[in-house]
């Protein structure tokens, strides 16, 4: 078996193909506490930090976007769900802050397995039907 050239790191960006880049930066802006860290107008491209890495929000008629056909519904999604690793996981406090969102979980909280190993998470979407995981650190 050939050796690989390169050791693989970590999650480094997700692209999220949007129907309204306004409202979906909002979203994960107030929600997520990302911030924009480059845009790119003529794309329909948003660039926002994530932590460690990076979530990019893609105009679903914009240059980039309009190449991925519909945009996600209930016939089809862009991808299951986005995974991000939070720190410290109390439940009743994230649940509450998404309520002043506006959002409800999936359901209660449960362990699941990720990079780290097993640990709580909580499940949502965004505005566009992209389910997004907010997990916290392994058990």
């Amino acid at each position: 078996m050939a050796t690989r050239p390169f050791d693989l790191q970590r999650l480094d960006h997700v692209v999220l193909r949007v129907r309204d880049l306004d409202r979906s930066e909002a979203f994960y802006r107030a929600l997520l506490g990302c911030e924009v860290v480059r845009r790119r107008d003529d794309l329909g491209l948003r660039h926002l930090r994530a932590g460690a890495s990076m979530i990019d929000l893609v105009a679903v008629d914009g240059k980039l976007g309009l190449r991925g056909g519909a945009a996600a519904g209930a016939e089809g999604r862009n991808l299951d769900h986005l995974c991000l690793r939070i720190e410290p996981f109390d439940e009743a406090a994230i649940v509450a802050h998404l309520a002043r969102h506006g959002v409800a979980p999936h359901g209660p909280a449960a362990t699941n397995f990720g990079a780290e190993g097993n640990g709580l998470s909580l499940y949502f979407d965004d505005p566009d039907g992209n389910t997004v995981e907010l997990k916290g650190p392994s058990a």
